[in-house]
């Protein structure tokens, strides 16, 4: 990195500093973990006869349960009943403690497994451990430290079991359900277990997770159900060699499906890579927050998915400290629908209904307590993350926009370095997906389908867009890797930059949901970029007028120049509206403006030749900014032109004001001539 970008690096983090404080941002604390040495596999289904069983001892509810099953399977659950009637568990976490080696398969008959000795609150020692508190209050355990107070946190809690597959035995996940009453963080903790597979049961009810999986090299989740909770459905972390297949989760107050912190096994690699840490398929996450989730969310591999009908489909980011791997790196996504999501749990905060405690809020009903903050109306969510690939995806229904793109300064998850504050937003490649169109060819079109907040270098669109944030974007070549155009942008466009900070001012628990941001229902002169550039047209509109009216209001061309100047400022006030932002306002209102500075100049010079040549280049820089909005962005550049005109217009605001208020220059002559001619001393 050159000085220069060094430069711009600094004083991009001190920019962030002082226009916002960032609050704590803590969605997943965990214990320190370290990534899996990477020596494991993905387990395989073991389709043989358990080797323990679970069962409900209510003969009537157990055979109501199994009535409507095809004859086989139902013969099959009659005889396992009968074995484990006589020698079975009456509780999962029974069967797990039972385990006395790797490769144990337990079966586990339909009923509802409420875990009814795991539930009772901590005595003892249990109740006293020395652990820190996370911020959103529960302790931050070690391994030890769960291994001795299994269920201080876990409903049914699987430490350090090798190989162990944990099955329901019905026709589908609803048939065996594990429900922690919102009595627990988490329904199923499997922690540093490699080779867990966790197949057709539902888990719900959590004030964190249903489906936990920490630290663990292999791992399987088949045909799983979760719902209903205040975080995640499932959430594995610090984990390799996974898979998530043909599951389903919604009503999370985080995300659905979270891969957190997989294993970063690509990191300094490009687009090719030799393997994925988790591969997720044939999964549905709807009516949630975000379909899918994942701070560090490494070496992703998601296709032949659905995201709907959540605020967000699908996110991953840089922003939250404390996750192995970041800056987030190397998910894929293909062939996944990504549609119709555009719910706003928002109000459900605003009301109080948040508030309550967790089973009084009517989860069970269709309310989401939103834990962190989202554009509603997202497709897909990139919040500072670099090689990742979108391809093949069909992306549509959106009231905001398919993608959205944004940087994040590396000081957000603790990292002060000044070379790392542009360390994200890099390499992110969207081409040939189907946008705006269904899979079966039906339109359903996207507000829009691209938005960028401008930095990074590296990343490239496709050129089959029907609207995009700006106007103007790289396009992909052929090959990934291969770019038409090029951007290196250390620093967002201007206002953008201004719109996240203020939306990142959330906290649920404290019911703040900022003021000036429209994705908490901001409309028009609520918006902070109306109000930014209604503040600055108002600033520009009286100091040019003042300096027409002082100095130039005789010239012609300076008359028409500020007329047209002023309407520019008007449509770039118009331009920040929801309505007109993805239009050729913005840049026709740049031209506008531009004219005017260039023609003030002009006219300028003869008097003021360095102002005039001043206010000449501030109305060039402006032309460019139009070029590179609407036109092409102009390759290889640390800075747009909008961060050039902001920094030259300061310096001609205070420039101007003094101009301006200077008498004029025939007027401090005329006075001598005058008191000579009266016989005055001059």
């Amino acid at each position: 990195m050159t000085w220069a970008c060094r430069t711009v690096s600094v004083l991009a983090v001190l920019a962030a500093m002082l226009l916002t404080a960032v609050p704590g941002a803590w969605a997943h604390e965990e214990r320190e973990v370290v990534f899996p040495d990477g020596s494991g596999s993905v387990p395989e289904y073991r389709a043989s006869d358990p080797d323990l069983l679970v069962c409900k001892v209510d003969r009537a509810a157990f055979e109501r349960r199994i009535a409507r099953f095809s004859e086989e399977l139902r013969r099959r659950n009659l005889r396992l009943y009968e074995q484990c009637t006589r020698k079975g568990f009456r509780h999962i976490q029974q069967a797990v403690d039972a385990v006395d080696g790797p490769g144990t398969t337990i079966a586990v008959l339909p009923g509802r497994y409420e875990e009814e000795p795991s539930q009772p609150e901590p005595t003892g020692a249990c109740s006293r451990l020395d652990a820190p508190r996370s911020a959103l209050g529960y302790q931050v355990l070690t391994f030890a430290q769960q291994r001795q107070c299994p269920h201080n946190q876990n409903l049914i809690a699987v430490l350090g079991k090798r190989d162990l597959q944990i099955e329901g035995t019905g026709a589908g996940p609803l048939d065996v359900v594990v429900d922690a009453g919102y009595r627990k963080l988490n329904a199923i903790r499997a922690d540093s277990s490699d080779g867990i597979y966790l197949r057709n049961l539902t888990a719900q009810r959590t004030t964190f997770n249903s489906v936990y999986i920490l630290a663990t090299d292999g791992f399987a989740i088949d045909q799983v159900l979760t719902r209903w909770n205040d975080e995640y459905g499932f959430l594995t972390f610090a984990s390799d060699h996974g898979l998530y297949r043909d599951c389903e989760s919604y009503g999370n107050g985080d995300s659905g499906i979270y891969p957190g912190s997989a294993s970063d096994i690509n990191d300094g690699r490009g687009y090719a890579v030799p393997r994925y840490a988790i591969e997720i398929t044939g999964c549905r996450s709807h009516h949630n927050l975000l379909g899918y989730s994942g701070t560090a969310g490494d070496s992703v591999w998601a296709h032949d998915n659905e995201f709907d009908h959540n605020m967000a489909g699908a996110s991953m980011d840089s922003v939250f400290p404390g996750h192995p791997g970041l800056p987030q790196n190397h998910a894929r996504f293909e062939r996944n629908l990504i549609h119709d999501n555009n719910e706003d749990y928002y109000p459900h905060v605003a009301d109080g209904t948040c508030a309550k405690p967790p089973a009084e809020r009517g989860y069970e009903q269709g309310v989401v307590c939103p834990q962190t903050s989202v554009p509603p109306g997202t497709g897909v969510l990139i919040a500072g993350g670099n090689w990742n690939l979108f391809e093949g995806n069909w992306v549509y229904g959106h009231e905001r926009t398919a993608f959205f793109l944004n940087a994040v300064p590396a000081y957000i998850r603790g990292e002060n370095a000044p070379s790392r504050q542009s360390d994200t937003s890099h390499h992110n490649r969207f081409h040939g997906n189907h946008l705006g169109t269904a899979k079966d060819g039906s339109p359903h079109p996207n507000a829009t389908d691209f938005w960028w907040d401008g930095q990074g270098r590296g990343n490239c669109w496709q050129d089959d867009t029907s609207g995009s944030n700006p106007r103007t974007l790289p396009r992909c070549g052929d090959r990934p890797g291969t770019l038409s155009g090029g951007s290196h942008r250390l620093l967002g466009e201007p206002l953008k930059t201004a719109h996240l900070l203020v939306c990142s001012e959330y906290d649920v628990g404290a019911r703040r949901l900022p003021s000036g941001c429209d994705w908490y229902g901001a409309r028009g002169i609520e918006r902070v970029e109306v109000q930014i550039a209604l503040g600055l047209a108002a600033v520009l509109a009286l100091v040019g007028g003042m300096l027409w009216w002082r100095r130039l209001r005789g010239h012609r061309w300076a008359t028409v120049a500020v007329v047209a100047g002023a309407a520019g400022l008007a449509l770039d006030v118009a331009g920040e509206t929801t309505s007109l932002s993805t239009t050729l306002a913005p840049p026709l209102a740049l031209v506008l403006i531009g004219g005017w500075w260039i023609v003030t100049g002009h006219a300028l010079r003869e008097r003021s030749p360095v102002f005039g040549w001043t206010t000449a280049a501030l109305g060039l820089l402006t032309l460019f900014d139009a070029f590179d909005q609407a036109v092409l962005m102009i390759p290889w550049t640390p800075l747009s032109p909008a961060w050039l005109r902001g920094l030259l217009g300061l310096v001609w605001v205070v420039w101007a004001v003094a101009a301006a208020a200077r008498p004029p220059r025939e007027n401090r002559n005329a006075a001598p001539r005058t008191r000579a001619l009266a016989g005055e001393p001059s």
